[in-house]
């Protein structure tokens, strides 16, 4: 299995001095901790899309190029690119240039965007949400598999035979799709033979195992052999014991989760609550090493998934404290789910040939 992290690099306050720790020093903290990931073994490292002032990164790719430069050996994914209110042209450039500059460990993770911000920032309706995603992952697959392009759609200028350049390192590039809990999203993924990434940050997991079979099941129906690879993307702290994971997250996740929730009408997030979510059939990895360790194994009891990743600083939680959190998860965890999943039989994971 590949495990690693993910961030959107959500800014913050000193929680001393209660002083904004705003763009810049979250990017240069963003750097360090993919450059630890990249030390510890990790294998992927990914950066989410935003447009709001909460959130450091609007253009992933930008800051995947500046890891690039810093590590080795670490997978570099958007997480996500939000592909519906950009252009395919634009993202197949900027990520084919970020698989050169990392001498070919670059990814595209696509998804419609749980965010609106960036329809009207760019001018697009939201009443073409769905219309948008599917015509522009049709273009931007199209891009990876032909150098001159002949296509036309509904929302963008056709193309008649233009090349598109450069042209990355990997061929294809690989391109995931992002699902939080659509069928008819997991449906297309399987079909067009593309990964999946499924977000759980809520809820009983095994409620999500439908998700996964329904893209399996596409993908062997259109005849893709193998079958795709599936990730499972997940909330998460680490710290060295069970309540100091969860005492030095929670005041960070809860006035995230409750900031955005009353744009969105959700209840608030207590305390009990971010507890019961870290019991092993809760949503959020948030515990000691050998709890993440056992809820990995017990979510790939349902999922036979190929991927696992840890979304760190929700809410701006301190820069020491996911440093502390990737070399756990590094040298604790992955080494251990790792061995215990090559040690399993089969049971028709796709491997990294899906991927």
């Amino acid at each position: 299995m590949e495990i690693g992290v993910f961030t959107f690099a959500d800014v913050r306050t000193d929680p001393a001095s209660g002083a904004p720790i705003g763009a810049e020093q979250r990017l240069r903290e963003v750097l360090e901790e993919a450059e630890l990931a990249d030390e510890v073994g990790l294998d992927v490292f990914g950066v989410g899309e935003h447009h709001r002032p909460d959130f450091a990164v609007s253009t992933p790719a930008v800051v995947l190029a500046a890891i690039a430069a810093r590590t080795e050996r670490i997978r570099l994914t958007s997480a996500v690119t939000v592909l519906s209110s950009d252009d395919p042209v634009s993202v197949f450039q900027e990520f084919s240039t970020l698989d050169l500059l990392s001498g070919g460990r670059a990814e595209i993770m696509v998804g419609r965007g749980s965010f609106i911000e960036s329809f009207p920032l760019f001018g697009y309706d939201l009443r073409d949400y769905d219309e948008l995603f599917a015509e522009k992952l049709d273009l931007l697959l199209r891009l990876r598999e032909e150098e001159h392009v002949t296509w036309s759609g509904r929302h963008r200028a056709p193309l008649t035979g233009q090349g598109v350049h450069p042209r990355p390192v990997q061929d294809p590039i690989p391109v995931w799709v992002a699902v939080g809990g659509t069928p008819e999203s997991a449906v297309r993924a399987g079909t067009l033979g593309l990964p999946m990434a499924l977000a759980i940050i809520g809820g009983l997991p095994e409620r999500f195992a439908p998700f996964a079979e329904l893209h399996r099941r596409a993908a062997g129906q259109a005849g893709h052999d193998p079958v795709p690879a599936l990730s499972i993307n997940s909330h998460g702290y680490i710290a060295d014991t069970p309540d100091r994971a969860l005492d030095e997250s929670f005041p960070y996740v809860a006035g995230a989760m409750n900031r955005i929730g009353r744009e969105r009408g959700w209840p608030p997030l207590t305390r009990g609550d971010y507890d019961a979510a870290a019991t092993l059939r809760g949503a959020n990895f948030v515990g000691a090493p050998e709890q993440v360790v056992e809820k990995i194994l017990f979510q790939h009891e349902i999922f036979r998934h190929d991927r696992f990743l840890l979304q760190l600083t929700i809410g701006g939680t301190p820069h020491e404290g996911i440093l502390r959190s990737i070399e756990l998860l590094g040298t604790e965890v992955a080494p251990v789910v790792r061995k215990e999943i090559a040690r399993r039989p089969s049971s028709g994971q796709a491997g990294a040939a899906g991927i």
